[in-house]
């Protein structure tokens, strides 16, 4: 959906532009492309340093108007502090989820389509793999995990089937992980492994995805500059969630319950929907991308005081 976002973060109005999850770098080439020669600078965050180094070959011809750091996603209000960029932003982009660089090489563990080490970390330099986490669980936290993360109704039995798949040996490959899920019984939507479920909750944990969500969209809101835009690619439900929640709010006239006959809590509106339902990509960016099929995007301006 990269029209999609360039239309909607509109980079022609120059200013500060921070992409949070630059990735790859196409979502930021793309707004760059778009913006003035003069009066625009970007600043490309990732936790993945091998995503990093591809995407600053790939935004290199674009000069001092690109800066690339390592940084998480919670750490996106201290990275603009570092950079002397904490009296406002004029456009954020959150882009969730997993890229393509994390499915297609095997050996970072987040595909059952190829037999790899499970690891599952975005940033391979910290944290605890998917593997450890798979061995240091009860069956109870495993259950409660890809219940809560994978939104797995049948999470109780792919918990007892780990357990049981390890008692003979360590769950160490993204084909073990998938055999024991396949053993449980479990059947996959249409055109879906029965695996997919338990393999995102699995990589939701590991990373802290949501919980770094939340944080990323305080720091993002209390650095949004009035006029400022903020764009959130979400690719499941979980995620989405969490964005529409919050952008409500912002948007909200009354913060008052519902049970309450009079609005006494003097709230108003802090900022303005872009449009009010989730945005899909249109049916020729499916055919020619189907992971894009997911996705979903939603967009928030800041009001003036």
């Amino acid at each position: 959906m990269a029209a999609e976002v360039v239309d909607a973060l509109a980079p022609q109005r120059g200013g500060r532009f921070v992409d949070a999850t630059v990735g790859l770098g196409g979502h930021a080439e793309a707004l760059l492309r778009a913006a003035p020669a003069a009066g625009f600078e970007l600043r490309g965050l990732d936790r993945d340093h091998e995503a990093l180094a591809l995407a600053r070959q790939r935004l290199e011809r674009f000069g001092a108007r690109v800066h690339l750091e390592h940084a998480e996603l919670r750490e996106l209000g201290t990275a603009l502090a570092r950079a002397g960029w904490q009296d406002g932003v004029d456009g954020i982009l959150l882009d969730l989820g997993v890229s393509s660089l994390h499915l297609d090489l095997a050996e970072r563990g987040f595909s059952f389509r190829h037999d790899a080490p499970l690891d599952m970390r975005m940033d391979r330099k910290s944290g605890a793999t998917a593997a450890e986490l798979l061995a240091a669980a009860s069956e109870r936290e495993l259950a409660d995990t890809i219940y809560a993360y994978g939104e797995e109704r049948a999470s109780r039995r792919i918990a007892r089937a780990i357990v049981e798949a390890r008692k003979t040996a360590p769950i160490e490959t993204t084909g073990a992980l998938r055999a024991a899920v396949l053993r449980a019984g479990v059947r996959g939507k249409p055109g879906h492994d029965p695996a997919t479920r338990t393999f995102q909750a699995l990589r939701i944990a590991v990373n802290g995805e949501l919980n770094q969500l939340s944080a990323a969209l305080a720091d993002g809101w209390r650095l949004l500059a009035p006029g400022g835009r903020i764009a959130v690619l979400t690719y499941h439900s979980l995620e989405d969630r969490i964005v529409k929640t919050a952008f409500r709010s912002w948007a909200a006239r009354c913060l008052c319950p519902p049970e309450r006959p009079i609005c006494d809590c003097g709230w108003t509106p802090k900022a303005r929907l872009l449009w009010s339902r989730l945005r899909r990509p249109n049916e020729a960016e499916v055919r020619g991308n189907p992971r894009a099929r997911s996705a979903g995007l939603r967009v928030a301006e800041r009001l003036a005081p």
